[in-house]
């Protein structure tokens, strides 16, 4: 069954008693009774090139939810994770009050000092790095080989990172000197590898669900009590993958996807560009039912993919 039960979204967390530290593009992050604990609240937001839309897709946060803890399990081996528990049951009595609000979109991890880099991996050309191949043949100024297509399957996975902007800002894409750079090249040297590796294991499992993982972001930061880097945030969801169904598949053009490629298409459809994130009418983009629907749709499909036997 899917866990996008819910007729109407989740906008804004209301968790009386409990501090909010922060509020993200989808989560909002709480402190817990428990100093070495965070309680991640996804909620049904929705953002595209960084515009958080005014309404919701109901039921999305704990899709999101349940596809990260389902990637935090199969992934655990390969490196450390802030994930501590998805069952309420097992979380702080000040948490579990909300049960009715939290119960599927809630997650207990450990805090960690986040590391200022996106971990980007693409093992196909598409999205931002097919539109800098097209002017200048690199992808973030990597030079790549002539002739290659959109959506064509790369000869091996790039390691490919980014800024990790602000809320309202937009995420920039970077060299990996530049990335190095920004972190260090130790630091940056021990994502590359880690990132590669989650990548090459969740793209090879997807393949056996009918799914192409043609790339993904992941986010790291440093565990507060152990000092060692693990893998945080949400992974491997709609949200911050691009998913695409391996029968459709076609290299030379753009593909059908389980991702907010859908919204993407829409914002731009309806006149988005750089400039007007505060919508054409300056009170913010809300989209239709329909494009509400069709995200759902979307996201449903990939989850009970991933999750099928």
């Amino acid at each position: 069954m899917s866990p996008a039960t819910s007729t109407e979204a989740l906008i804004d967390s209301d968790l009386p008693g409990l501090k909010l530290v922060s509020k993200g593009k989808v989560r909002d992050i709480y402190e817990t009774s428990d100093p070495n604990r965070l309680l991640f609240v996804a909620t049904d937001r929705i953002s595209a090139y960084d515009v958080i839309m005014k309404n919701g897709v109901p039921g999305k946060g704990r899709i999101l939810t349940q596809i990260s803890i389902l990637w935090f399990d199969r992934l655990q081996h390969i490196t450390p994770t802030h994930f501590v528990t998805g069952n309420i049951d097992e979380m702080p009595e000040e948490v579990q009050k909300y049960k009715d609000q939290l119960e599927g979109r809630v997650m207990l991890v450990k805090k960690a000092k986040v590391i200022p880099l996106e971990a980007i991996v693409r093992g196909y050309l598409s999205g931002s790095a097919w539109s800098e191949y097209k002017k200048s043949g690199t992808v973030h100024k990597i030079t790549m080989p002539s002739g290659l297509v959109e959506s064509q399957k790369l000869t091996s996975p790039l390691f490919t990172p980014s800024t990790k902007a602000e809320i309202g800002e937009h995420d920039e894409n970077i060299s990996p000197e530049q990335g190095a750079t920004l972190v260090g090249e130790e630091v940056y040297n021990k994502l590359s590898t880690v990132a590669l590796e989650l990548y090459k294991t969740a793209a090879d499992y997807a393949l056996t669900k009918g799914l192409i993982l043609a790339d993904t972001k992941f986010e790291f930061g440093v565990d507060l009590a152990t000092e060692e880097v693990i893998l945080i945030d949400e992974v491997l969801t709609p949200d911050s993958s691009r998913y695409w169904p391996v029968e459709q598949y076609e290299a030379g053009r753009p593909q059908p996807s389980f991702d907010k490629q859908y919204l993407r298409d829409w914002l731009t459809s309806s006149g988005f560009k750089k400039g007007q994130e505060d919508g054409l009418d300056g009170n913010g983009w809300e989209m239709t039912p329909a494009v509400v629907e069709g995200t759902k749709e979307r996201y449903e499909e990939a989850w009970k993919l991933l999750t099928s036997d």
